[in-house]
């Protein structure tokens, strides 16, 4: 079987790409990976042990078009059974156009744009109220008139962030207002201002088979982070409240493919932060403690029989850390001219 899995920016900002791919190579060796790649810098293009080829794609800005024209390529120069997008600006393109790629036998495991649309910043709070957990105090804002008086009801410190993307503590007008200006000149409004919550940042990653059952989930603790909030060390706990509202969330919205729900808990109250519809960056660390899900995804797509249990161990700690990779310079050079490499 040979499997395409995007987000193989494997940096200080790490997609989930090569997390995914280390799960599938792990649980069957015999599952050709394919890494689709925006930066021919990418590491995971270097990566042969976890990525068996590499390919360029154009970026998802440019239509849906050039990368269906690539999947195509792939599927009849090297095979394609199944892709796996992990990237938040792409996964629109692929939501919309699942079907299309079904019909050419490339088959996909994933949310509608409706269940997609849930983890716009403006829908995070009728979530919360449905599952019965709160939402931090957050207003929308489309200029510097309405930040002001936003900042100004819900104080400092608070957080501007973008309605998808990007997040930032500030402590004063002055950082407020630059972080607006950042955030909106690249991602557009609207922008919101939420109050700082106090608590325990715990997460859980898990997946839907789009019918209301769970294919697993596993909760973990964020230790330390890099200055972009990705998970440098953390620790699996049982924490039972949160798996039900896990639960509730897949059985309640009939969730199909993998998501992340990023939450803080303060006692017995959990507050919900963000759901990212797609595998996190740690997702290897479920498959560490032995909850495969990318594993479990692909089964799915394909009808098999799938282990739906959330049994893993608490206490168990991930780390993270840096490595050099040494490779020739003659694979980069293939790759921004043919576009392709075996890595």
């Amino acid at each position: 079987m040979i499997v395409a899995i995007s987000g193989v920016n494997d940096t200080d900002n790490p997609g989930p790409g090569i997390g995914v791919a280390r799960s599938l190579k792990e649980a069957d060796s015999s599952i050709k990976t394919v890494g689709l790649s925006y930066d021919v810098q990418d590491p995971g293009n270097y990566m042969d042990f976890v990525i068996d080829k590499s390919y360029i794609l154009t970026y998802p800005s440019q239509g849906w078009e050039p990368i269906f024209d690539r999947l195509l390529y792939i599927k009849e120069s090297y095979g394609l059974d199944a892709v796996i997008p992990t990237l938040d600006a792409e996964l629109p393109l692929y939501i919309k156009y699942q079907e299309e790629l079904n019909r050419v036998g490339i088959k996909t495991f994933l949310p509608n744009l409706e269940q997609f649309e849930l983890r716009s910043k403006e829908n995070l709070g009728k979530v919360s109220e449905i599952l019965e957990i709160l939402y931090p105090k957050t207003k929308k804002v489309f200029n510097i008139d309405q930040l002001k008086e936003a900042v100004n009801e819900i104080g400092f410190p608070c957080v501007v962030k973008g309605n998808y993307y990007k997040a930032y503590k500030v402590k004063s007008l002055s950082e407020a207002v630059y972080y607006f200006t950042e955030i909106s000149n690249e991602w557009g409004f609207p922008i919101l201002v939420q109050e700082v919550i106090k608590g325990e940042e715990l997460n859980v990653v898990g997946a839907g088979d789009g019918k209301g059952n769970s294919l697993g989930l596993v909760v973990i603790k964020k230790m330390t982070t890099t200055h972009l909030g990705k998970i440098w060390n953390g620790v699996t706990i049982k924490h039972n409240k949160l798996l039900k509202v896990a639960e509730d969330f897949v059985n309640k919205y009939k969730w199909k493919g993998p998501f992340e729900l990023e939450c803080i808990v303060d006692e017995e109250n959990i507050i919900l932060i963000e759901i990212n519809p797609r595998f996190p960056a740690w997702v290897y660390f479920a498959t560490g403690v032995g909850v495969n899900l990318p594993k479990r995804v692909l089964d799915v797509m394909f009808g098999k029989n799938v282990d739906t249990s959330s049994s893993y161990e608490s206490g168990k700690m991930m780390v993270r850390y840096t490595y050099e990779l040494i490779t020739d310079i003659d694979n980069l050079s293939e790759l921004a001219t043919k576009g392709e490499s075996d890595g």
